[in-house]
């Protein structure tokens, strides 16, 4: 069972033995949402399904939703609903990737563990990785799926509520991380939310420093190394996770557990959740 990361080579392997397995395309372009459509239809891992941040890991409407912000969770149930449609099981094997440095995949890893599923992986490398080892591929719109009897069970995620947050603001049992690009953090620029800035007490890391140069996850010893001096004195187990809308914070929930520091929590409103209300304090700088 893969419950972090998964090579392309070990993917293959998978594939060659006939493991139960679903793969995922969560490819997505935050400016051009369309464009993850298109870019799976011109090419992907052969067998992937798609799974779309806005249609099928976000809310469609409010009664769906347990959160706000930008991107806001569909109810547990809903997505279970969800991925029985495209035929998913109990007993699979998931495996989550995109072409995005894994900022997209990620939202669907951590859902699947949300929902009860432990065995997803996230695609180390992503669709070029898979391409570099020669893997099978296909082009043009998904083909219709089997529907299953997939019924969410115990969360195995943790998931922060904004009265979760401002509860524990500014005391030591919470910790947060902003996933966001340091200037967004500091609330020089803000191109998506009404409010610029970041929560009082946030620590900046950008999830894309969770990645080498070649596209894939550091070491475990290396992002060890880098949250615990970003940490400091805090207790890893302390932290809660966020960015803009919940989803580019799941990369550094994976590589603190990828780094053996745990499964910390994500608040999945996160900045646009927060600053929707003037009530709520902000810091910038």
């Amino acid at each position: 069972m893969y419950t972090t990361l998964i090579s392309a080579e070990q993917l293959k392997h998978l594939v060659h033995d006939h493991k139960p397995l679903m793969i995922f395309d969560c490819s997505f372009e935050l400016m051009k949402p369309a464009e993850g459509d298109q870019q799976y239809e011109r090419l992907r891992i052969a067998g992937a399904v798609r799974a779309d941040l806005d249609r099928h890991l976000s809310a469609k409407d409010k009664s769906q939703a347990v959160n706000g912000g930008r991107h806001p969770l569909p109810k547990r149930e809903v997505f279970a609903a969800w991925l029985a449609s495209v035929g998913f099981r109990s007993d699979m094997q998931a495996v989550v990737y995109d072409r995005q440095g894994a900022n997209y995949c990620g939202r669907l890893w951590w859902m699947l563990k949300w929902v009860g599923h432990e065995a997803v992986a996230v695609l180390d490398g992503g669709l070029p990785a898979w391409e570099a080892v020669n893997g099978p591929v296909a082009t043009g719109p998904d083909s219709p799926r089997v529907p299953s009897a997939f019924q969410a069970g115990e969360p195995r995620a943790v998931l922060a509520s904004t009265a979760d947050v401002l509860k524990h603001l500014d005391l030591p049992d919470q910790t947060l991380i902003d996933a966001r690009a340091p200037a967004r953090y500091r609330g020089e620029v803000e191109p998506l939310d009404p409010v610029a800035g970041h929560i009082p007490g946030a620590l900046n890391r950008p999830f894309g420093e969770n990645l080498g140069p070649d596209g894939k996850f550091k070491s475990p010893a290396q992002l060890k190394s880098e949250f615990l001096q970003l940490l400091g004195t805090r207790n890893p187990r302390s932290v809660v996770h966020h960015c803009g809308s919940g989803v580019s914070a799941v990369p550094n929930v994976l590589a603190m557990e990828i780094a053996g520091l745990g499964r910390t929590a994500l608040y999945a409103g996160s900045w646009s959740e927060w600053c929707s209300d003037p009530a709520r304090p902000v810091a910038q700088g």
